[in-house]
Parts: structure tokens; sequence; C-alpha cells
């Protein structure tokens, strides 16, 4: 009896998270590769003219050119969709493309969107700039109070676009509570998940819609690649998500699926071994500075809410060390062995300071209503050490005068 490489999404489906990250959504050509191929091609020939006819016309199964179907892509997607426990995924090339297309997909001129005002700063870019220029409305509320989201409903309302927990400020919003509102008012979820991943949070088990990954992050995990991902039920993909991705470009390249594949088969391992590291640190970091803001401890406002639908609060969480943006820079210029960088979920441990970087581009009264203030910087925790990292903490803080 032949083996299942994993593309039978019935026998993927049954197994547990760890094994799906390895393993499904596996196509092993003729020669029997145990790693996932390359497929390294921008189209596809035909044996006839009627093949390609039939093939363009939906009527025959197969690939007619990479912006639409690739089968390194393709695995990836695959593999995303049943981890998430989703009908399916569409891939793109970046966490951005995913949210962009995740939203223009499905709204048009006089659609309104309500979206929690903790994002990603690229993110509320999408909702403050970007949308109202299509004729789009959006109203952006304190994600946290689930009052506030009933309140800001319009009969025009679509989406509910929101992230938890939130960059840089960690804030966690009640999955249920407001999959739920949407789901009686007749709109669509959209979840930023990147902080978590699948592995830690499955909105869809809380009744989310749509959940958008840039899985430039944890998923790959070693800052290599950039790469996105959309997931859903198969209608929301096949019918609204596909068109807008198929005619407006998107596209991941294979090379960049391979490699999240690559990271997926260690994510599993990678972001709870981080955690466990970021919790040590975060316990030496609550004793020397003013503010700690990390949903995996006790000290947290919504430390109860995330841990009731988070596995684990992951890698990645800001501090507030007081002063201005003097002290913060100082502490970051100070550090010998963690980096300055404002990417996140790589294996190595970074810091950066939002408010000049990924919230720069926020207005500063914006900045301040969410919590973004001039002495906050955001860790992302690695795989180091944590006595070496508190020890790289440690001497930067007392440079500083903590």
């Amino acid at each position: 009896m032949k083996k299942d490489t994993g593309s039978n999404r019935e026998t993927t489906k049954n197994w547990r998270p760890a094994t799906q990250a390895v393993r499904s959504g596996t196509m092993r050509t003729e020669f029997g590769e145990t790693s996932e191929a390359l497929f390294l091609t921008s189209g596809y020939t035909y044996d006839c003219a009627e093949d390609a006819a039939a093939r363009f016309a939906g009527e025959q199964e197969g690939m007619t050119y990479s912006r639409l179907q690739n089968p390194t892509v393709r695995m990836l997607e695959e593999r995303i969709a049943v981890m998430e426990g989703a009908e399916a995924c569409r891939a793109t090339a970046s966490g951005m493309a995913a949210m962009t297309a995740a939203l223009l997909c499905q709204l048009e001129t006089g659609d309104h969107v309500v979206a929690s005002r903790a994002l990603f700063g690229s993110c509320r870019w999408l909702v403050d700039s970007l949308l109202p220029k299509f004729g789009i409305e959006a109203t952006v509320i304190d994600g946290r109070e689930i009052a506030l989201w009933e309140q800001a409903v319009k009969p025009n309302t679509k989406v509910f676009f929101f992230e938890t927990p939130a960059n840089p400020t960690m804030d966690v919003i009640d999955l249920r509570a407001v999959c739920d509102l949407a789901k009686a008012k007749g709109i669509t979820t959209v979840v930023d998940n990147a902080f978590a991943t699948n592995v830690l949070q499955r909105p869809m088990e809380f009744g989310a819609d749509v959940v958008a990954y840039s899985a430039t992050k944890m998923m790959d995990g070693q800052g290599r690649v950039l790469a996105g991902a959309v997931c859903g039920t198969e209608e929301f993909i096949e019918e609204t998500l596909l068109a807008f991705t198929r005619n407006t470009g998107p596209t991941l390249s294979a090379f960049n699926a391979w490699v999240v594949l690559k990271g997926l088969e260690t994510l599993d391992l990678r972001i709870r071994r981080q955690t466990m590291n970021a919790l040590e640190v975060g316990k030496f970091l609550e004793q020397r500075v003013e503010k700690i803001l990390y949903p995996g401890l006790p000290s947290h406002p919504q430390h109860n809410l995330a841990m009731s639908q988070m596995e684990a609060a992951g890698p990645i969480f800001s501090l507030h060390v007081g002063g201005g943006r003097k002290e913060a820079h100082g502490l970051l210029n100070a550090l010998k062995l963690i980096d300055i960088s404002n990417n996140i979920g790589d294996s190595r441990s970074l810091m950066c300071h939002p408010a000049s970087t990924t919230h720069y581009g926020l207005a500063e009264e914006a900045r301040l209503e969410v919590g973004i203030t001039e002495d906050m910087v955001r860790i992302n925790v690695g795989l180091e050490d944590p006595m070496d990292l508190i020890d790289d903490l440690d001497q930067a803080l007392s440079s500083i005068g903590l």
C-alpha cells in the first residue's frame, strides 16, 4: 500500500498539528523526492491546443500560469490551510499583500469597515489612507471594548478588521465576542494572526471568517524571505479573493514558498522554545523597567483573556523604559548581542523603537492614542540562551541608568 505523502486532505486533517506542519500538502513527483520539489517555472505546456482551452475554461485539471498556480506554492497553501483548520488558503508575495487583498477583494465604494486602532503601522495606513481613496469609510476603535464594536456598526458595515495580540501594544481582543457580534450582523471578520500563528492561536475556532498572515515572520522564522497568506472558506478564496489576486498579481515566488515550507517544519518547536525564553526575559525586565506589555505575564491586564484563546503568548512583547526617545535609543545602542531590527518572528533576538520605525508613518496623536510612546521598545525573543539575553539587557539598561 502506498503511503500518503500529505496531499490527501481527509487524511491530513486528522493528523496532529506538529505532523501537519511537516507533512501536509506534500505532492511528490514520480522521482519520489523526500523534500518538497521546487518548481521554478513561470508557465506550463499543453499536449494540444484543445487542452489549453479546456484548462483556461476550467474544464480540465492542470496549471496555466504561475501567477495563478504553481506546484510548490500550492503545497504551501495546502499546508497552511490544514494547519489553520481552513477550507482553503491563498499565498501572497508579502504579509501586507495578504492584508490588502483580504480587504480590497470584498470591499467597494460606499462600504464601511470597523478596525481596531492597535494595528501594525502599514495596516493602519490601509485603514486610514488607502480605503478612503476608494470611497470606503473606516471607523477606528479601541478593539478591547466590545461595546465599541457594536456602537460603530452601520447599515453598510462589511468588515471587522483587527489584530490580536496587537503590534506593538500587545492589546488582546476577545475573538469569540467580536466574531459572534459580526456573525449576528452579517459582517465578515478579518483577523491578522501573525504574532501568534496557528500554533498558538486559531481564530477560526472562535468564529473568524478570514485569517491573514505575514508568513515572513514566524512561519519562515529565520529572516530569509517575504511571504503572506490568506485563509478562509473555499467559497471566499475561490469566488471572492482569487479574482483580485489573479488580476492584480501579488504572487508568491516558488522559491519563497519552498523556504516557508521548510520553516513550517520547525515552527512548532521554535515558537514554543522562543515563548519559554520570552517568559524568562519578561520576568527579568518586569523588575527593571517602568512597564512591560506581555500577555504571558499575570501583570498584563488581559492575561486571562489571552490565555483563554491562546496556547501561549508567543515570543514578542513591548516595554516602556521611561523618559523618551533618548532613553529608548540609548538602550538599543548599548545592546551587544541583541540586534536592532524591525523584523519579528526571527530565531534571533531583535529589538526596535516602534515610534521611529514600524509606526513612524502614524501621526503622533494617533501613536499616543494607541499607547506607542517615545520610550517604548519592542523585543522579539529568539532561540539564544535566555541568560545571555538577560545579561545583554542588564548591561544595556545599566548604561541608561536603569
